[in-house]
């Protein structure tokens, strides 16, 4: 019996442009035997517009909500959802505005450790009021309205002048509150949804939401509406790519927003059923968070591998004196650094080239490349002319698909030495791409690379010229060395990051959740009376001895109707709405 998997995102999947799109579609892809409902937030209007991707056929329905809009649903709550809605949006508010030393901490700096006592109160009362909300909107309809009304504002007014409250938050102007008020709006949209019925999120053995925060709101909803348990994979940090967001905020609208952010966190670490880690530094946060350590299985990207076998496979094909950086061109990515770097390595391997090869998206790339190009000139006078082109010149800047590297795989392939100058990173995938091609690497000491290379490259202290030059020098004068740590990176690649690791675990992680899990599913025999123990939890595992044991005439029922006869799947036939496709 294959398992339905409600599979939640959040700006990526099933759209062609967005995170997470191609790891996904890889895993539904990959995952064939088990059926898959798409429950979609889209981002903006050009990302609707631009359409999907060609979905597999174990894609049964994929439903589709905007988070970048949403019209007043014109609900208009009589005097008891009124004071219902104003109970429960009070409480909300006084939880973010509580003085209990997280907010803050983590409006700058991130989560810090409560006491265990505190800690749980906050994080019940920051449910009740969640599942309230949730509650109200669902006996009364959406909630759009009544979370933009003056109400709400006032509601967030009287907590941060309450005693007790924030330093921070009892600074606040109307300004900042009427901003905290919009945000919690946009990020409370999922509570206004009609994907958690019998019929929908209510019907599948798990949901699978393939980020934190907004994303994985749906499925705290369908596990507190109908039990279903929660899978919540996270490859970056959402709550620190909020506070990476709000850093130029003012305080009051940072403190109350990032207690918002890591109280919803802790809420959907302490609710799932198991989380799972793109790497250990996210694993960090997770914990500090209030994630249990023994819910957490680390699984890594899965990266195509395919593309880079050649490569790979012939490693003697780089310049021996060329050093070559790939990526996507911005100040994080810290190339003056790599730039004064590639100066030192000059004065003592004067034959040495470097190979900057990417592309700039937006302003604020095109004017950081614009300065890199300038430093290049400034550092290399005597070769200023034509900086910009391969030949002579030590410094090249290049983009995929030119006629120096028409493809990834040989932009890697022109390098003995990849290197990688970051000062903020994640999940390094250019630095897997680079073991794959069997490359000597030397990076910065950011994110996971430590985890990644493993003891197959060099690493260094980040922002530290001096050191990355004479890290680059060393390889570069040690051919044996460079083969040696280029064979240990590809088989290390090889061995962690492929797509055929990604699906595996996932696999095993699926049905590791709904063993332990109620089964959805009713068997009922001839006379209409529930079998309880026929359909055990090996039946999720395929195979002809997995069946239910029942007789022929045994009837299946899912909630919100029947799916499933004799244990062979059925599809849906009912009409769906405008905003949900079936296959």
């Amino acid at each position: 019996m294959p398992v339905r998997i409600g599979l939640l995102t959040e700006g990526g999947y099933p759209y062609v442009s967005g995170d997470a799109r191609l790891w996904c579609d890889r895993l539904v892809r990959g995952l064939g035997q088990h059926e898959f409902d798409i429950y979609a937030l889209s981002r903006s209007e050009r990302q609707e517009s631009e359409g999907w991707l060609e979905l597999p056929p174990q894609v049964s329905r994929v439903r589709t909500a905007p988070l970048w809009s949403a019209e007043d649903d014109g609900v208009v709550h009589g005097r008891r959802a009124r004071r219902r809605f104003g109970e429960c949006y009070e409480e909300l508010a006084a939880v973010l505005c509580a003085g209990d030393g997280q907010a803050s901490d983590t409006a700058v700096t991130g989560p810090t450790e409560l006491p265990a006592a505190a800690s749980a109160d906050v994080a019940d009362r920051f449910a009740n009021a969640l599942y309230g909300l949730a509650e109200l909107a669902r006996d009364e309809g959406g909630l759009v309205t009544a979370l933009r009304s003056e109400r709400a504002v006032r509601a967030l007014e009287r907590a941060c002048r309450a005693p007790g409250a924030l330093r921070t938050a009892r600074e606040a102007r109307v300004p900042e509150l009427l901003t905290v008020a919009a945000h919690l709006e946009r990020a409370l949209r999922p509570l206004s949804l009609d994907w958690y019925e019998d019929d929908a999120l209510g019907s599948v053995d798990l949901c699978h939401a393939t980020a934190g925060g907004t994303a994985a709101l749906p499925g705290l909803l369908a596990r507190h509406f109908a039990g279903v348990p929660l899978l919540v994979t996270e490859y970056g940090v959402q709550l620190r790519t909020h506070y990476l967001a709000s850093a130029d905020a003012p305080p009051a609208v940072r403190a109350l927003l990032g207690a918002f952010h890591s109280r919803l966190a802790a809420e959907i670490y302490r609710r799932a059923a198991l989380i799972t880690p793109g790497n250990s530094h996210t694993r960090r946060w997770q914990e500090r968070c209030g994630a249990d350590r023994t819910k957490i299985r680390t699984v890594y990207p899965g990266m195509e591998a395919s593309r880079f076998a050649e490569v790979g496979e012939e490693a003697d094909r780089a310049d021996a004196d060329t050093l070559v950086w790939v990526g996507r061109i911005e100040p994080a990515k810290d190339l003056i650094s790599l730039l004064h770097a590639f100066a030192e390595i000059r004065k003592e391997e004067p034959k040495a080239r470097l190979r900057i090869v990417g592309a700039a998206s937006g302003a604020e790339g095109e004017a950081y490349l614009g300065h890199c190009r300038a430093l290049a000139a400034q550092l290399f006078p005597d070769e200023a002319e034509g900086v910009h082109a391969v030949g002579d010149n030590p410094v090249s800047f290049e983009e995929i698909g030119g006629p120096e590297a028409p493809t990834l795989a040989e932009a890697y392939a022109a390098g003995t030495v990849i290197v990688l100058s970051s000062v903020v990173e994640g999940f390094p995938i250019g630095l897997v791409e680079a073991m794959f091609c069997g490359r000597a690497t030397v990076s910065t000491d950011v994110g996971a690379v430590v985890e990644v290379i493993g003891g197959t490259g060099l690493v260094v202290p980040p922002r530290n010229p001096r050191a990355l030059a004479e890290a680059c020098v060393s390889l570069l004068r040690d051919p044996e060395r460079r083969e040696r740590l280029g064979a240990a990176a590809r088989a290390r690649a090889l061995e962690l990051f492929t797509i055929e690791q990604n699906i595996t675990a996932f696999h095993g992680i699926y049905l590791e959740i709904v063993s332990h899990s109620p089964i959805h599913r009713v068997v009922l025999d001839d006379a209409g009376d529930p079998l309880p123990f026929a359909a055990p939890a090996e039946g999720h595992v395929p195979g002809r001895w997995t069946g239910p044991r029942t007789g022929p005439t045994a009837r299946v029922v899912a909630r919100g109707g029947p799916r499933w006869a004799a244990g062979a799947p059925v599809r849906a036939t009912t009409p769906l709405p405008a905003t949900e496709a079936a296959r």
